[in-house]
Order: structure tokens, then sequence, then C-alpha cells
């Protein structure tokens, strides 16, 4: 067994290295498969993060009317603690709102006077709810709509919160969906060249391999070396998608960092290698192994 594992690593070797231009070809294009591969991974993170920090800036604001009772607001704040789609409650009071709405105005005169000259508060009390997930915001806003509530309630900013969330999920899954095509475009075409590839192989070496099977080769020693050729290419590919990726992205990091405050892709990248290259190897592995298993499969049934 131990002999017949090493002769098909040799003779796969032997076949990497003799078919020249093609294997080259064949390396790639599969580079640049595996390249798409791995930047949807990095896509991924960045959509993450974008759409965790926009959804961390959007909540409900429920404002209530000025004659309503401190009482009744701290009731329904708990009331809405209580619903599992809230995620946190945050209670501005009508006082806290004008020290705020001062201080946010320091340098401005006009209002400053103007809001002096009221003696009044004209500022209502409110509530800020976070839902644990943007699609919850739909239940919430309806809860507070309820008849027992909403005699008590002003206004309710959730359909301008809304329309926001729901143009950045469109746009995230348009893009994510537009580069899974892609990935699948270059993962066929990386795939039908190593099939092509092992085939032409196959061709030139078609003498050797009718001698190998008269003296009695198996069809595991006929077929082992070109799949070995196969796996040596995605693995080589792999490797290059990896180091191509490197500086590309340690060149977009600031600005991706200048428009999604604190995401840094090149530490991630650097501080995920290992993984990311597991994922990229693995699937590079793969496919070139079972294109060169099922080219060889087909002309051993020929």
């Amino acid at each position: 067994m131990f002999t017949i594992i090493s002769r098909i690593f040799q003779f796969g070797f032997k076949n990497f290295l003799r078919n020249g231009w093609l294997t080259t070809i064949t390396v790639i294009i599969m580079t640049l498969a595996l390249f798409v591969f791995s930047w949807l991974i990095f896509f991924g993170v960045v959509t993450g993060r974008a759409a965790s920090s926009i959804e961390d800036k959007i909540d409900i604001s429920v404002y209530f009317n000025t004659n309503t009772a401190e009482d009744e607001i701290l009731s329904i704040q708990q009331s809405l603690e209580n619903l599992p789609q809230v995620a946190s409650v945050d209670y501005v009071s009508r006082d806290q709102a004008l020290a705020a709405f001062e201080q946010s105005h320091a340098n401005d005169p006009t209002i400053t006077q103007a809001v002096s000259e009221l003696g009044s508060n004209p500022l209502e009390a409110s509530l800020n709810v976070k839902a644990k997930d943007p699609s919850q915001y739909g239940a919430i806003a309806s809860y507070l709509g309820s008849s027992t509530l909403s005699q008590y309630i002003d206004t309710i900013s959730y359909n301008q919160n809304q329309g926001v969330i729901d143009r950045l999920a469109r746009i995230v899954k348009t893009v994510e969906v537009g580069g899974a095509v892609v990935m699948i475009v270059f993962a066929l075409l990386a795939g039908l060249v190593v099939f092509n590839t092992i085939r032409l192989a196959i061709y030139a070496n078609r003498e050797e391999i009718g001698v190998m099977r008269v003296v009695g080769a198996s069809n595991v020693l006929v077929r082992g070396p070109y799949v070995v050729e196969g796996v040596l290419c995605g693995a080589i590919a792999a490797i290059l998608a990896l180091i191509v990726s490197a500086p590309l992205l340690f060149g977009v990091n600031p600005y991706l960092n200048v428009f999604i405050p604190g995401l840094n892709i090149f530490p991630y990248f650097m501080s995920h290698i290992l993984m990311l290259s597991v994922y990229v190897l693995g699937f590079g592995v793969f496919l070139g192994g079972v294109s060169s298993f099922i080219a060889v499969r087909r002309y051993l049934k020929n």
C-alpha cells in the first residue's frame, strides 16, 4: 500500500511539472476563482460590520405628550423592556432633553435666548428603544401604536429608521448575490479548465496508460497521479490567492476604516490567516481533486 501511494504521488508530481503551460494556465484560472472566494469572505466581514455599525445608531424614539406623567412613562418603559424583541430602553426626561438641547446650541445665542424667553420647557420626554434585530422594529412600533398607549404618545420615529434599514438590507443582499454569482462562474470555469487540462494530459500519455492497464495496473494507480496533479494545482492556486490578497487588503484598509470606523480588515486577515487558509486551501483542493477525478473517471469508462 505504501509503495502504491508513493508511486501515485511521484507520478502526480511528474505530471504536474511535465504539462508546463497547461499547468500554468490551470493555476492562474484557479487562482482567480479562489481569489474571488476569499474576497467573498472579506466582503461578508465588511458588510457585517457595516450593518452592525448602522444598526447601533438606529432606534425608535417615542415622544410623549407634555402632559403625560413621568410615572406613566416609566411604566411604559418597563413594559417595553419585558418584550422579547427589545434589547434596551433609555428614558430621556424633559429636563434632560432641554439640557442636551441647550448644550448642543450653546454657541447659538438666538436659540438660547428664545428658549429662555419661553419661560417653560417646550421639549417632550422620550424613550429610545433598541431592538435585538432590525426586523423586529415593526412589532415594537405596533405595540406602541396600541390604543392603551397611543393616548400618551405624540410621535414615533419608526418609518424614517425603517427605510434606512430596508435600503441597507437590499444593498447588502444585492452585492452578496452578485459576489456569489461571480464566484460560482469562476469556480465552474476553473473546474472546466482543470478537467480539460487533465483530459489533455491523459491524451498525451495515452500510450503509457495503455501499457499500465495491459500489465494489470489498477484504476487507483492510473487515476491517482492525475488527481494528485489537480490537488497540487488547487493548493498552489490557494496559496497564490492569499498572497495576492494580503497587499490589496493592506492598501484598502485605511479607506474602509474611514467609511466604517473600527473596521480594520487587514488586522482581521492576519489574525484569522489560519482559518482563511483552511477555507481557501480546502476549496482549492476540493475543486482541483474533484475535477481531475471526474476527468479520469470518464476516460477509464471509455
